[in-house]
């Protein structure tokens, strides 16, 4: 990972929005700009110099992990020596910070803590997020390992697949695939794994209960993992026994949906535009209101990430982002239909990264 490359990039963002500090507090922020991944600790950016402050539980893990910034153990809170070194710095005039990720509890202290002709005026919320926008374009490195985290996730249902059968709880299915993961090598999970069977798949995030899988019946697996941490996510319908023609029809629709979100996918176009493509197939089979959701959403660090691919949604997609296209219909008391997949845009199109089979599955 080119942290260095990273930190300037925030700095040339500071420039232009006329800052000349930043405390950074958000922990997927943190480990993106300089590598480390404990659970307390703040970035303070200058235009010059980036100092990371954290407590001695992390002295040895900031030691192996920081790059591209100096290394502050403290034995207070980190976010406000963060605060009072940037107001201690020849130049920096005033910082910025995320009101989205800092509490007004936090911000407080951080005010306390400054001299007091500084409270006023010092510490500035920023209109937008800095560091999420730059996430949000996956340079080589971390594409590789997204990669990675998608095929494990493929092979998890490959695995399930197997395992799977009338009469198991919901929860042992959710359990076997998260055993698996962790044999694989994930740190863990990206979210609580969604197992939704029978009429249970009807609601898009029905986590996995004591319920009983049916003889017959959808069964719905939404799961992720964790690997090198960097989210993968992808779901899949299969069919418990034999569909009827009216359930394997609209599963049809709902893929036909998904296969065109995918194929809108390229550098250039809009959110908003990959939206309508999914959802304009279920709205010609009269579907649309049973789709209650957005069509997908940027992976990385997080589960979920900017961009947003929902209805009118302007932003234009590029090159290096990674967005899941995954459109759904829930008829409740019926059933309830999802297929995902992890999506990379290139300059021509989008590159699909989980490949798993999307044809309905009858187990």
């Amino acid at each position: 990972m080119d942290y260095f490359h990273r930190i300037g990039a925030l700095r040339r963002k500071l420039t232009r929005a006329g800052l000349s500090g930043l405390v950074v507090t958000n922990s997927p922020d943190l480990r993106y700009l300089c590598g480390f991944t404990g659970s307390n600790a703040a970035l303070a950016v200058t235009r010059r110099t980036a100092r990371l402050f954290t407590d001695s539980r992390f002295t040895i893990q900031a030691a192996e992990e920081v790059q591209a910034a100096q290394v502050q153990i403290v034995s207070g809170s980190p976010t406000v020596m963060a605060v009072e070194w940037l107001a201690a710095q020849p130049g920096v005039d005033f910082a910025g910070f995320d009101p989205a990720v800092t509490t007004v509890a936090e911000l407080a202290r951080w005010k306390d803590a400054l001299p007091a002709r500084l409270r006023r005026n010092f510490l500035a919320a920023l209109p937008a997020p800095f560091v999420e926008p730059l996430r949000m374009v996956k340079d080589k490195d971390e594409l590789a390992l997204m990669i990675e985290a998608a095929l494990l996730g493929c092979k998890l249902f490959e695995h399930i697949l197997g395992f799977i059968r009338s009469g198991l709880r919901e929860i042992d299915v959710a359990a076997e695939l998260e055993h698996e993961a962790r044999l694989g090598g994930a740190e863990g999970m990206s979210f609580e794994t969604i197992v939704a069977s029978g009429v249970r798949s009807a609601m898009p995030h029905a986590l996995a209960t004591t319920t009983r899988l049916p003889r017959r019946g959808f069964l719905t697996l939404d799961f992720g993992v964790i690997l090198k941490g960097y989210c993968s996510d992808m779901t899949r319908t299969v069919y418990l026994g034999k569909p009827k023609r009216k359930e394997w029809d609209t599963y049809q629709t709902v893929l036909e949906a998904q296969e065109a979100g995918v194929a809108a996918v390229a550098a250039g176009v809009t959110c908003g535009e990959v939206d309508e493509a999914a959802r304009g197939v279920l709205r010609r089979e009269g579907l649309a209101e049973a789709f209650t959701h957005s069509t997908g959403h940027g992976v990385g660090l997080e589960i979920h990430e900017s961009p947003r691919v929902g209805t009118g949604q302007a932003t234009k997609l590029q090159s290096g982002m990674v967005v899941t296209i995954e459109p759904g219909i829930y008829l409740a008391g019926q059933y309830g239909i999802r297929i995902e997949d992890m999506v990379v845009v290139t300059p021509t199109g989008g590159q699909v990264l989980t490949p798993a089979p999307k044809a309905l599955i009858e187990l």
